[in-house]
């Protein structure tokens, strides 16, 4: 069962702000720098297993991604150095208050998600997901180095400014072992698609009206890419399923970096216009974003955000579209079958676009986009259920 609690937890992200003791251009949130980690994570995991032939276990990349954006909410008020410090000598002491004070919130998900999350920080094998966890913490890295190229030229009158440029750089040095972290610092094609993402941290949601509290299109991906994977793992989802379904959501707004978000009422304004947005986004992927990957990713990218909304499947290597979330569920749920559950990718946007308008108008934000976009779902999902999921009671928390 989904809790209440698990979602609030996503969003209390959104208010979390980074380096708030520097001069900062833009607000630079928790929800962002974990999305931007996730990204970045993604690509290194795909490195490691295109060009090394490592066995990466994606389910336990994103539970450990997941768990650990948790524990950094839980733990927000500690800075960076102190929460370091701290880890390395009471880090068991820490992890297991983190995982009392969220226990109320996480005890009733399937997929054993409790018992993953005390193995994962409390577990007695430190080997185990060894690579998986290296790989979250150079992401981890990346991020914070991406963050602070933003704000360095802006604070060199900051007392230590210089010792955290060369604590960051140091830190990313330990981790110059995986080809991820190599080819990314060398600033070239891969690192241009990671930093095209993080540009995605600057465009605002619902960008024609005030809100509170802010979420950019990238956290926005993240957190439908975390209620996807608890729906997924809620409805039994085998492993791969799981896993495409994670990183479909975790992408499905990446056409947007070249684009940037048109609201759906313009969109369907004018007839014709959706489909002449889909095109230029087809035309835009293949000529600037897929170029700064490596060539054997790009049928698993296109998989991912080309008709993002709908159920596939492959069947005998071809792709079949248009299968509904119940058969899904009765004949293709094996990995053998690589499916997509586009439409609980589309319903977890939804609920997200849903959360996003109820928070601020609880904050006391409101504008007549907001309380239509709350009108137009409430009514679409009031007793919608998909693949197994119940919908209507996921909106009822927030309605």
């Amino acid at each position: 069962m989904i809790r209440k609690g698990i979602i609030d937890r996503f969003y209390e992200a959104a208010s979390i702000q980074r380096w708030n003791d520097h001069v900062r251009p833009v607000e630079l949130t928790e929800l962002d720098k974990q999305a931007h980690k996730m990204v970045i994570a993604y690509v290194l995991a795909r490195f490691e297993e295109s060009e090394r032939g490592a066995a990466i276990d994606w389910n336990a990349l994103i539970e450990g991604g997941l768990f650990e954006f948790l524990q950094r909410v839980i733990l927000t008020d500690i800075k960076p150095p102190v929460f370091h410090k701290m880890m390395q000598k009471k880090g068991r002491e820490l992890n297991q208050w983190v995982l009392k004070v969220l226990e109320p919130d996480i005890a009733d998900l399937k997929g054993d998600f409790i018992e993953k999350f005390r193995d994962y920080f409390l577990g007695e094998d430190p080997g185990r997901y060894r690579l998986e966890k290296r790989i979250l913490r150079a992401a981890h890295y990346l991020a914070t180095s991406w963050e602070f190229r933003i704000i360095y030229a802006m604070n060199p009158f900051i007392y230590g400014i210089e010792k955290t440029k060369a604590d960051i750089e140091n830190e990313l040095e330990d981790y110059c072992d995986l080809v991820g972290v190599q080819k990314i610092t060398l600033g070239k094609k891969s690192f241009g698609f990671v930093d095209l993402c993080g540009q995605l941290r600057f465009q605002q949601r619902w960008a024609q009206s005030p809100r509170l509290p802010k979420t950019s299109v990238l956290g926005h991906m993240l957190i439908v890419a975390m209620m996807v994977y608890l729906c997924s793992t809620e409805i039994g989802a085998c492993r791969k399923r799981v896993v495409n379904n994670y990183f479909a959501a975790l992408f499905h707004d990446l056409p947007e970096v070249l684009t940037r978000d048109i609201v759906s009422p313009v969109k369907s304004s004018i007839e014709g216009l959706q489909e002449l947005i889909k095109e230029y986004e087809e035309i835009q992927i293949e000529e600037r974003l897929l170029p700064l990957l490596p060539l054997s990713w790009h049928e698993s990218i296109r998989y991912f955000i080309e008709d993002e909304f709908e159920n596939k499947v492959k069947i005998d290597g071809k792709t079949v579209k248009g299968i509904s979330s119940d058969e899904l569920n009765r004949h293709y749920n094996e990995d053998r079958f690589d499916v997509v559950d586009g439409q609980l990718v589309r319903a977890c946007d939804h609920l997200a676009a849903f959360i996003e308008a109820s928070l601020s108008i609880k904050h006391g934000i409101q504008s007549h986009h907001l309380l239509e976009g709350i009108r137009r779902l409430s009514d679409l999902y009031r007793d919608a259920e998909i693949g197994g999921i119940h919908f209507g009671s996921l909106f009822d928390y927030y309605r």
